[in-house]
């Protein structure tokens, strides 16, 4: 595509050289750069892009996009590099918002050939958007997935590191989904996503609030939770229809920014709404922990069997049954789709003969951690054990309140290493011991992360609930020289064989 037609309706100064140059990529990573590339130069949180024009024009680029608001890199020196490699370049005013704008006409706007389904929230969005794509999928639809765990795209699994991607590699995405024939796709839509501009230009079909919690308040993230919600509420500036948890702490917010912006489609469990799930209770079906609920909506009266055990996991299931409504999916196959549902990392099951509730989740917080416990011990008829460690640099304040929860609510602790990266193993569960210390609850410590999964599993006893908690659909254990493959769902289903073997 010629460089003029990447930037299309976009407003630029040119620096120097010839705008009829011949684009083959859009990149951000100078390390990806090649013959043919237009090269973005993205100011980070930690790095400029601008430190990268130079090598970035060597390896072949045809293009550089420079931001106007750059400190540094006066256009005399630019332009030198214009007469060493004969690159184009030319500014642009925010090289991070407009990398969407120009990633969107290279791949001549997949986001206008694709069904989009967003879904924010603190809680809720990695389950929530499984669920929705394996509801799409039972009902014969060709749905991609970006999200946490993995983005699904074009039949493949990709690995995922962020939870929605920058805007280049989503439109990527979105090309490949089109270009493979598919309808739809679901994603995820982080805060940061949202305030970094990574998803400008889509409109969401639906878009999708599932709760507000305290979380992401950081330096490079956001300074306070107004600033927090305020992101979240973005989502549904493009959107066609608004999807919202009644029960939500922030419902009223959202009720009064979709004002005039959108319409709005409600679930809940605790007030009148659209959707309304009642008389929750558990139940277990073979291997599987789950919960029924009687639905109460104009889509479908009735029972509905969600193969994931908890409360919140009713509403992630009313969230993407909202979406299943205004799609028009029958309701047989959002029953098929909820029964068999399995989410990686996220109460995901490990199946044994000896009759123990094995479970790996993502709970990596105090908050998280004391909502699948409490959840547990509706669901458990003998002892919860949890295995838990903590991650290195990170806050301190993280590992005391896991620590008191733990010893709070499960009837066994096994505190062992997460992540350790750059410090002691001992010293991250020595502050772990401070906040389960200040509780009743037994504990032991195993700081190799495999023998405490086999500990736990070779423990428990028919009728007990083993909790692997912390890393979730994670494939790695971080250390300060190295980085390892560990799956503790893997090291879970080594540690049943082993048990099955000897018994």
């Amino acid at each position: 595509m010629l460089l003029s037609k990447v930037l299309d309706n976009i407003e630029f100064k040119l620096i120097s050289g010839d705008l009829n140059k011949e684009i083959t990529s859009v990149e951000f990573d100078s390390r990806k750069v090649s013959g043919g590339s237009l090269f973005v130069c993205v100011r980070g949180f930690t790095v400029d892009g601008h430190s990268y024009a130079g090598k970035a024009a060597e390896s072949g680029a045809s293009a550089l996009a420079v931001d106007s608001r750059r400190e540094g890199f006066p256009e005399e020196e630019l332009r030198s590099l214009t007469d060493k490699y004969n690159v184009c370049i030319f500014e642009i005013e925010d090289t991070h918002k407009l990398l969407s704008d120009l990633s969107a006409n290279f791949y001549d706007h997949p986001e206008k050939k694709i069904d989009v389904f967003g879904i924010t929230g603190t809680k809720g969005k990695t389950t929530t958007a499984f669920m929705l794509r394996e509801i799409f999928e039972q009902s014969g639809k060709n749905t991609g997935l970006i999200g946490t765990v993995c983005n699904m795209i074009a039949g493949e699994t990709i690995h995922s590191s962020h939870t929605t991607p920058e805007s280049k590699e989503l439109f990527e995405m979105m090309d490949k989904l089109v270009k493979y024939g598919s309808e739809d796709l679901v994603m995820e839509v982080s805060s940061q996503a949202l305030k970094l501009d990574r998803v400008r230009g889509i409109r969401y079909k639906t878009a999708a609030f599932t709760n507000l919690y305290e979380d992401h308040i950081a330096p490079n993230e956001h300074p306070d939770m107004e600033d927090y919600l305020n992101c979240k509420l973005k989502i549904f500036d493009c959107c066609d229809t608004g999807i919202l948890n009644l029960d939500c702490s922030a419902a009223g917010r959202v009720i009064d920014y979709c004002r005039g912006k959108t319409g709005l489609l409600t679930y809940s469990i605790d007030c009148k709404a659209d959707f309304v799930a009642r008389n929750l209770r558990p139940e277990r079906r073979g291997h599987v922990t789950g919960t029924v609920f009687e639905l109460d909506s104009e889509y479908y009266k009735g029972d509905v069997f969600v193969a994931l055990p908890g409360k919140f996991n009713v509403y992630n299931a009313l969230c993407a049954m909202c979406t299943a409504y205004k799609e028009g999916i029958s309701i047989d196959d959002v029953l098929n789709a909820m029964a068999g549902i399995n989410v990686p990392g996220r109460m995901q099951p490990v199946e044994n003969n000896f009759g123990v509730n094995i479970l790996v989740d993502y709970a990596h917080n105090a908050a998280a951690l004391e909502s699948v416990l409490n959840t547990l011990k509706e669901y458990t008829e003998g002892r919860i054990i949890t295995v838990f460690g903590c991650g290195g640099n990170r806050s301190k304040t993280r590992r005391f309140e896991m620590g008191e929860v733990s010893g709070n609510l499960s009837d066994h602790t096994i505190i062992t290493s997460d992540n350790p990266r750059n410090e002691e193993p001992d010293a991250i569960i020595g502050d772990i011991i401070t906040g389960i210390s200040k509780t009743n609850g037994k504990y032991e410590i195993e700081s190799d992360r495999s023998k405490a999964i086999k500990l736990a599993v070779s423990m428990a006893q028919e009728g007990d609930t083993v909790l692997i908690a912390g890393k979730g659909h994670e494939d790695y254990q971080i250390f300060s020289d190295r980085t390892i493959h560990f799956d503790d769902r893997e090291q879970a289903e080594t540690a049943v064989k082993e048990r099955e073997g000897n018994n």
